[in-house]
């Protein structure tokens, strides 16, 4: 894509952003009203806002004829994170609620030539594969947008098998009082933030860290800033986390 269309593509992607109505009564109805005009330019806007993706798939390993299940996968771009190493998965399943958003992922998939890799379309707190336990799952800036994120986080916990791996990459803020093990924001980052990103129903959460510390073994943490599309001088806190199911 010429920087001349990326930039087109990116004004687009605001408009939509700004000007379209989030309507619906269930999860599902307004993640597809949301995400309807954006489905075909989001991966390209969203490079430039959802910082941490590639460190994430890049460190963790790839469980040899493993399972591997993507909560709130988008377009399944997560899935070409991996490289050639995608074709290690005995399984893998892409899994949104968003039909918009997982009509790319299947095309992307019919694309690529993945036989191993399949798109669900299914809630995030209740999807189990045949397989019923996997080896891996992963969030990718989803975690924010699952209403009961407690219940996803739990129901990720029963997903995988014991040493199974939890990957995790979202934006989020501190509590005001962090324990010493984690960073701290200031109060523009802790106040601002939640209000800014909840007019598209993405929810910056202080308890997501201290809750996936306490009950996963943390194998490695991330917290860092990114800076956002159009706002050069603004830095949103953003964490990239790898944990296991003890033994």
């Amino acid at each position: 894509m010429s920087y001349l269309s990326a930039r087109l593509n990116d004004v687009k992607t605001v408009w939509q952003l700004l000007a379209s109505r989030i309507d619906g009564q269930t999860h599902a109805e307004r993640l597809n009203s949301f995400y309807q005009g954006q489905a075909a330019g989001y991966d390209q806007f969203r490079k430039r806002l959802l910082h941490g993706r590639s460190e994430l798939f890049e460190s963790m390993p790839v469980p040899e004829a493993g399972v591997w299940v993507d909560l709130g996968t988008g377009t399944g771009e997560n899935a070409e994170l991996w490289g050639q190493r995608i074709h290690q998965f005995q399984r893998a399943y892409l899994v949104d609620l968003c039909q918009p958003l997982l009509d790319v992922c299947s095309q992307r998939i019919s694309d690529r030539g993945w036989s191993n890799v399949t798109a669900v379309c299914h809630d995030a707190t209740t999807f189990t594969p045949p397989e019923t336990h996997v080896d891996l799952v992963t969030f990718s800036y989803s975690l924010t947008m699952i209403p009961d994120w407690f219940q996803a986080l739990n129901h990720a916990w029963d997903l995988l098998r014991p040493g199974g791996m939890l990957g995790i990459v979202d934006f989020y803020v501190a509590r005001k009082f962090p324990q010493d093990n984690l960073k701290s924001h200031g109060w523009f980052q802790r106040n601002f933030w939640p209000v800014w990103f909840a007019s598209d129903n993405v929810f910056l959460n202080s308890d997501h860290l201290p809750y996936l510390l306490d009950r996963f073994e943390l194998i490695s943490l991330n917290e860092s800033q990114g800076s956002l599309p159009f706002m050069p001088l603004l830095k949103v806190p953003f964490y990239t986390l790898i944990v296991k199911k003890p033994l």
